[in-house]
């Protein structure tokens, strides 16, 4: 049977309870520490089946999730870029017996339409539940940031299993110091803190730039982190052994120049899906075709990746209970790709989806919300790389003599998208390049956005912050 998360982190705290254990803009706590508020909350939620949590990057937001890990109920991970209408879907499906989060976002949360967000529980006396290996442990949110939310549900022993994967894979030991800036909504950056927490490390949430300052020895990314990073004028950093980094592609540019900064680091860049957990990764400056985690197989049909491991998640959560999970022990995301031996290259996403620092957004919700401006006749989006971001949407119009200006479009976009949604260019054309089939080139489109002379006007300078 899998040791789980929490038996993991009690283990630590056996080990060396005096330790920090995290630490964030305010507070440090010991493993002790922790632990004991962890057991405290566990057991306030004494006969829950599922919490929903805005997690922030705070100690709370760590103690709150693995309360609810280690007594068995199911951590409802909801996210800041969602929707009033999305986060009434959720709770329609998940039914969370409540809703937690740090005070200063249950304003966020009102606006969502939540009535009665409560701070993290901190109580005494309840029994609760064991964890078990078949346990429910996540209810994530993977739609992208509109649209129909898909809720994934993955296991104690899913993540489990994952954990055995980044033992073996990371060099994270006791005393060292992991920076996961992010915000703890990802679960790239709440993963990476619970690893870390499994293997007696320092959990550091604060900015990179303070982490660094601390003598980080890991830093949990993504492209956009690292740009900004390459950006702070900070290093060389010499402390850092290792660089972990998801998401987007991460192009050579940005590794080296993130290189140069981290000279001692090893960069490592890992594939994967809330879906599939860890399927592939590569590691170095020049990004190359990724190697297989131990115990994961690929295949491709029809040019698009399927893989079966034992980390795979269980299903999405519907109105008819969980549905839509792995056939045959076989999942696929509708990635493409290729494999020779035990070597993954990758061409992409077989769908209207992008990925902008590390967040999925679909393109037809942006074109649907220009279509609806009045005097816009013709509408596409695509994606296109960007340095900080990994890749980020562009939106192409054909307009009539009615039409608001480009700036007024773009304050009306801001009204109804998501910011990760919101276009980084703007163009008005006239008229939309089409494959003889009728069907928006797309490439032609890219082409067009990669050749003309970015007017500023209508660029997108206001997502400013990682939406990691």
């Amino acid at each position: 049977m899998p040791e789980l998360l929490t038996s993991r982190i009690a283990c630590r705290v056996e080990a060396d309870s005096a330790a920090v254990a995290v630490v964030d803009r305010r507070d440090a706590v010991s493993y002790g520490e922790l632990w004991d508020r962890v057991q405290r909350t566990a057991a306030a939620m004494g006969g829950m089946r599922r919490v929903a949590v805005l997690p922030t990057s705070d100690v709370g937001s760590i103690v709150a999730v693995a309360a609810a890990m280690h007594s068995g109920v199911s951590v409802v991970l909801l996210h800041r870029h969602l929707l009033p209408v999305q986060f009434a879907r959720i709770m329609e499906l998940a039914a969370p017996n409540v809703v937690l989060a740090e005070p200063n976002q249950h304003r966020r949360l009102s606006r969502l339409g939540c009535a009665n967000p409560v701070a993290f529980l901190d109580e005494s006396g309840h029994p609760h539940m064991a964890a078990t290996p078949q346990s429910e442990l996540l209810v994530g949110v993977t739609s992208g940031t509109t649209g129909e939310p898909k809720l994934f549900v993955r296991s104690q022993r899913s993540w489990a299993r994952t954990l055995d994967r980044s033992d073996a894979i990371f060099d994270i030991r006791p005393g060292d110091r992991v920076s996961t800036p992010g915000v703890l909504d990802h679960t790239h950056f709440l993963y990476g803190a619970l690893h870390a927490l499994t293997r007696g490390a320092t959990v550091d949430l604060r900015p990179a730039a303070d982490a660094l300052e601390s003598e980080a020895t890991h830093l949990y990314s993504v492209p956009t982190i690292a740009w900004d990073i390459v950006r702070s004028g900070i290093g060389p950093v010499t402390s850092v052994r290792e660089v972990l980094s998801s998401a987007a592609r991460w192009p050579t540019s940005g590794r080296v120049a993130l290189q140069e900064v981290l000279p001692t680091a090893s960069l490592t860049h890992f594939y994967g899906a809330s879906e599939l957990s860890f399927v592939s990764y590569d590691r170095g400056v020049e990004p190359s075709a990724g190697i297989l985690f131990d115990g994961v197989e690929a295949q491709i049909r029809d040019g698009v990746v399927h893989v079966r491991s034992d980390m795979l998640f269980d299903g999405y959560l519907t109105d008819m209970g969980i549905q839509s999970g792995p056939v045959d022990g076989w999942m696929t995301v509708g990635d493409r790709g290729s494999i020779e031996g035990r070597e993954l290259t990758l061409f992409g996403r077989d769908s209207d989806t992008l990925i902008r620092a590390g967040l999925n957004v679909e393109l037809a919700p942006i074109e649907a919300a220009a279509l609806d401006i009045s005097g816009v006749v013709d509408a596409a989006a695509i994606a296109l790389p960007d340095a900080r971001m990994g890749q980020a949407p562009a939106l192409a119009l054909v307009v009539d003599a009615h039409a608001p200006s480009t700036a007024e479009i773009r304050r009306h976009l801001r009204t109804v998208l998501p910011a990760p949604s919101m276009p980084s260019s703007i163009r008005v054309l006239d008229a939309l390049p089409r494959t003889p089939r009728g069907k928006i080139d797309r490439q032609a489109l890219g082409a067009t956005f990669a050749t003309e002379r970015t007017d500023p006007s209508t660029t997108n300078h206001s997502v400013r912050e990682p939406l990691s």
